[in-house]
């Protein structure tokens, strides 16, 4: 049987059955719920491997396997006020998805309750970004990347995944805090540079979480939080469209999360670009533990 198709290397799954985060016994009525779980199925011009247009009913699928409470925490987070909106598909042109990603993302923040936003491709960032700055001035976004994502253009757009923090960090000059990249172009190179930004990257982290708690303290007090799977290190996450060797361990980014949760407001987050393949379930389960901790220690 034809489960997909190929494209670079990696095999675009067929995707789940809609099932909320943590299944249907952890979700609330929105009007009960205090964070809401934003699905989002959108992919446009994939660098290399495609397949993260259903990354996030892979992690919605894999939740259901998730403990009930929290390995760090030992809270019993599934009684705590989930919501699972309904898939968001704003289609395939950038130009008119990044927009209805907004709106979405606007209309939950409205009702006072922040979101977890899960992709779909990394661009999914900016309208969500643009909706949390909108409501929360003086935001600044950490980015768990491998790459900079500071092209102008790709692909024949500006809103493409490899241009998030250019529209985010240049458009928009927010603050921004990028951890473990490793992949870097020559057009990126000097906007680094042009926007003051101060990368750390992967090669210059040293072990424990001293260097957590300094990172987090060059941060305003009001947070977003982009969790990209690629800034994993594909030893733990193979399944990305574009992966690269001497990324963070699932611990390291466990101790991020939770370390700038207690040092800082977080108001929203996303996890984008999980490119399911077939037989293969740790890396929508570790994504899922990841987005568990997000809403315990930081969102609920």
């Amino acid at each position: 049987m034809d489960h997909g198709h190929r494209r670079g290397g990696l095999r675009a799954l067929t995707p789940p059955l809609f099932v909320p985060f943590g299944g249907w016994q952890a979700q609330r009525p929105p009007g009960r719920a205090r964070a809401v779980v934003l699905p989002i199925a959108y992919e446009s011009g994939p660098s290399w491997g495609a397949g993260a247009l259903h990354g996030a009913a892979h992690i919605l699928d894999a939740s259901t396997q998730l403990e009930d409470m929290d390995e760090d925490s030992l809270i019993r987070w599934d009684t705590l006020g989930v919501h699972t909106a309904d898939i968001l598909s704003p289609g395939p042109e950038p130009e008119t998805a990044i927009p209805v990603i907004r709106r979405a993302a606007r209309a939950i923040l409205k009702t006072g309750k922040p979101f977890l936003a899960l992709g779909g491709d990394h661009a999914i960032t900016i309208g969500l970004v643009q909706a949390a700055a909108e409501r929360h001035p003086g935001l600044a976004v950490v980015q768990i990347d491998a790459h900079l994502d500071l092209r102008d253009t790709w692909n024949g757009s500006p809103y493409n995944h490899g241009c998030v923090m250019r529209r985010i960090a240049g458009d928009m000059g927010l603050p921004c805090l990028q951890i473990a990249p490793r992949a870097v172009s020559s057009e990126e190179l000097p906007v680094i540079e042009r926007l003051g930004l101060n990368p750390l990257w992967a090669k210059d982290i040293p072990p424990g979480t001293d260097w957590i708690h300094a990172a987090v303290e060059r941060l305003p007090e009001t947070v977003y939080l982009s969790l990209d799977a690629d800034g994993l290190d594909p030893s733990i996450m193979p399944a990305t469209g574009t992966p690269e060797p001497g990324g963070l361990t699932y611990r390291q980014a466990a101790d991020i999360i939770e370390i700038l949760c207690k040092k800082r407001n977080l108001v929203a987050a996303d996890i984008t670009e999980l490119a399911p393949m077939e037989n293969l379930h740790h890396p929508q389960y570790t994504l899922a533990k990841l987005a568990r901790k997000i809403l315990v220690q930081g969102l609920l």
